[in-house]
């Protein structure tokens, strides 16, 4: 061979090379979005099918209507099904599918749920025994299309007993869930929280408002995820003139779902009325010289270290677009932090729901 032939040939093993490298990445691409979809369809299938065998296993029992009857049945029908069909039909397993089908009696609920939600997320939520707070975390994981770990996380640090939803009548906030999984209507209750948990910031005993800022944007991504899905970091220092003094916002968010500017400052003593009257200024210039066409109205969240309900409650805060939540700066032992909530919850709900004279 010449040294000319060689020199052809190796720059059209060359050419080919530089030809395959993107073939090679869209055929491969192809190929990891296809065993993705198959995946889902093949998670899709298993689930419907759990979700009718626990339906026929609980048709079975309930005719009988002895307990004693249905704990035989399904032990003794759960050692044939293993042995033919494996582990997936375990006694364990049938016990979880007939839970399925107690859960989330309607079908028509757990297709809509099928296109995000796959089986390992459905038996974490499955075993929630508050309807309302199952519902809530069924629509946000479809909403927000939580992975099962971002789920389970969400569960443990008590996600639903920190929304404004939980503190409401439950009538209510089942019409709020309903719209929510009829109309993917997301609003400010099942978005805001209180309290916010930003023990991952890493603040000392003493602190300043800067050193929770700087924190928070060292953090940006944690403290995002604590925010929930959907908001979105534009500015820090926000600077606001008006008659030719310049004020200065904390932190400005935008959130998709709600369409909106989110407006955060931070306070890190106890809630006063006056922190009112600052971030309706501040609204009311976004809304005036950055709300965009579509937009809805900027809304506030003052995040402070405590609040009143009574002084929260006679300053309507919400009619002026207006949250404030707290924080905890340090994590509270689990047992601890399940109390504190579910004081907070009732004591909410018991104030909504006293007589006024």
């Amino acid at each position: 061979m010449s040294a000319q032939s060689g020199k052809a040939t190796k720059m059209g093993a060359k050419l080919a090379l530089t030809v395959q490298r993107p073939l090679l990445a869209d055929v491969r691409e192809l190929i990891v979005q296809a065993r993705a979809g198959v995946a889902r369809a093949v998670d899709s299938g298993l689930t419907t099918l759990y979700w009718h065998v626990g339906q026929r296993i609980r048709q079975d029992i309930l005719k009988e209507k002895r307990a004693e009857y249905g704990g035989q049945i399904v032990s003794a029908l759960g050692r044939q099904l293993e042995m033919e069909f494996g582990r997936g039909f375990s006694e364990k397993s049938l016990r979880h599918m007939i839970r399925f089908v107690e859960a989330f009696p309607d079908f028509r609920i757990v297709s809509a749920l099928l296109r995000q939600l796959s089986w390992t997320h459905f038996v974490s939520l499955i075993y929630l025994d508050d309807p309302l707070k199952r519902d809530f975390y069924a629509e946000m994981c479809r909403i927000e299309r939580w992975s099962t770990r971002t789920l389970e996380k969400k569960i443990s640090s008590m996600l639903f007993e920190r929304t404004a939803l939980s503190r409401k009548p439950e009538k209510l906030a089942a019409l709020e869930l309903k719209q929510l999984r009829e109309e993917d209507k997301l609003t400010p209750d099942l978005v805001f929280r209180d309290p916010y948990l930003l023990d991952f910031l890493g603040l000392k005993d003493s602190y300043a408002e800067k050193d929770v800022e700087a924190a928070i944007l060292r953090e940006m991504e944690s403290f995002i995820l604590e925010l929930g899905v959907g908001f979105a970091f534009l500015e820090r220092q926000k600077r606001i003139t008006v008659d030719g003094e310049d004020y200065y916002l904390d932190l400005l968010f935008y959130h998709r779902h709600l369409r909106r500017l989110v407006a955060i400052e931070l306070k890190l003593e106890t809630f006063k009325p006056g922190d009112k009257g600052q971030m309706e200024l501040y609204l009311r210039w976004l809304d005036r010289y950055e709300r965009k066409e579509g937009e809805d109205k900027p809304i506030g969240l003052i995040l402070c270290a405590g609040k009143r309900h009574e002084t929260v409650e006679l300053l309507d805060l919400e009619q002026s677009g207006i949250r404030v939540s707290s924080y905890w700066a340090k994590a509270l032992p689990k047992k601890e932090l399940e109390r504190k909530l579910h004081e907070a919850v009732r004591l909410a709900r018991a104030r909504l729901e006293a007589p006024t004279d």
